[in-house]
């Protein structure tokens, strides 16, 4: 597995976490969990945008990557 694949499976793994958090906080009732499951999202969302320019980057400067 390249370096490229391995970091573009990160960070479908990481859009998956967002998600179930996402999803968590929708079905739970009590707002102290609600809120700390959103914030949660909120940053793994900051990691995913992260990652996705890191993605740009290494399809940019390798042009190996380019569509896995």
């Amino acid at each position: 597995m390249t370096i490229g694949s391995e970091v573009k499976q990160c960070l479908a793994n990481l859009k998956g976490v967002e998600a179930s958090l996402s999803s968590l906080a929708l079905r739970t009732n009590e707002n102290e969990s609600k809120q700390i499951l959103h914030e949660t999202m909120m940053v793994v969302n900051e990691v995913v945008i992260d990652l996705k320019k890191r993605v740009g980057e290494l399809e940019s400067e390798e042009f190996q990557y380019k569509g896995f």
